[in-house]
Parts: C-alpha cells; structure tokens; sequence
C-alpha cells in the first residue's frame, strides 16, 4: 500500500515512529503536529499517514472509522510501504488512541519492530469501564510505552493502575491531562509541558 507520509526529524534518525491518528481528527491535527514537532526536535524521525476513513473523509465523505481490527493490516502495509522507502534506524510503531490501539494489535502478530507507543490509549470507551480493551498490550510481542492523561475519559489514572497489565506495559502520566493531554486551567500543568513531558518521555524509549 502507498502511503502519503507528513515527516519530522533527521533523516538519519537512530529511531523511526511510524504515527497513526485517532478515530476523530485527522495526521495533521493540533495534537499530532505538535507532538510530531517535538519529537523530531528529540532527534526521532516521525511518519505520520492516515487511515483509508480519513483520507475518505478529506474528499468529503462521512466515514465512520471501521473497527480497530480491520486496520491492522492497513497498518501492516504502510509498515512495509515505510521500510521500503528509507525509514531509518530502529523502526517503532503507535499512534494516537485508535492509531496506538491497532499498532498494538499489529505488535501482537509480529516481533519486528522495536516497540509500540501510544498516546492516550484507549482503555474503554467513555462511560463504559468494563468494556476493556487490555488485550492489544498484554499480547504485543515488544515493549509498549504509553502516554495517557492523569484523567483521559477512555482511562484515568488510577483506574489503569488497577489493570492486570503485562510487565512490557510501561507509562508516562500527563499531570491532569484529558485524552488530547490537555489539563484544567486550575492545574500547574500546561498543555504545552504535557506535550513536552510527553515527547521526552515517548523519546527517551525510543533511544533507550
């Protein structure tokens, strides 16, 4: 599969992060530019892309995003897509919510990549904690690392802590942070240090 790629970083990067977006906004929203940014500022070389909904969306039609498992091989084929055009260095893949939760899945099926990153997964749709959805990080092959906001409605902190999560599951907290990292005006945290607190966190994996 072809993919149309937005880049940040060197090209000579020592890691390559492979970005999916969520089911809501598109590769090239505030959330994603400016993690992008900041992650190529860290010396990560980042390809973002999107989903067949999305670029469906950009022509004008209403599409529902399908789901989650039915893009793990959409995912699969951009992967092979970016390495076989230059990606560099060690190859992770994740994304945004949905985009972190199918390249878990994908992580489940294969061993190939250094690690998965997602940020703000999502652990259960909102309003709904039983519906859990811990399966894509317990099964993935490699390390996963997750960023997620102390009160991400698709799973706050201390719910998380209460999961029966795999060893290989690691996290960094966004303080007050919402599902776009964002906190409450009365927080110390803003959502500039969020994101910045994030981009080091995701990074420092990366280069580990």
């Amino acid at each position: 599969m072809k993919a149309e790629f937005l880049t940040d970083g060197p090209q000579d990067a020592r890691a390559t992060l492979l970005l999916a977006h969520g089911s809501g906004a598109p590769m090239d929203s505030p959330f994603l530019d400016g993690i992008a940014r900041r992650l190529g500022e860290r010396a990560i070389r980042v390809l973002r892309f999107e989903f067949p909904f999305m670029l469906a969306r950009r022509a004008g039609q209403k599409r529902p995003p399908p789901r989650a498992d039915k893009l793990v091989d959409v995912y699969a084929d951009v992967l092979q897509f970016a390495r076989q055009n230059g990606a560099a260095g060690r190859i992770f893949i994740g994304g945004k919510s949905l985009g972190g939760r199918v390249a878990a899945m994908l992580a489940a099926t294969r061993d190939d990549v250094a690690g998965v990153v997602c940020l703000g997964y999502p652990f259960h749709p909102p309003g709904d904690p039983d519906a859990l959805r811990l399966d894509p990080l317990n099964e993935a092959r490699v390390p996963v690392f997750v960023c997620q906001g102390d009160r991400d409605p698709f799973g706050r902190r201390e719910e998380i802590e209460t999961y029966p999560l795999a060893a290989h599951v690691a996290f960094a907290w966004l303080d007050d942070g919402d599902h776009d990292f964002k906190p409450r005006g009365r927080a110390e945290a803003t959502w500039t240090s969020n994101l910045d607190a994030a981009a080091d966190a995701a990074a420092a994996f990366m280069l580990a």
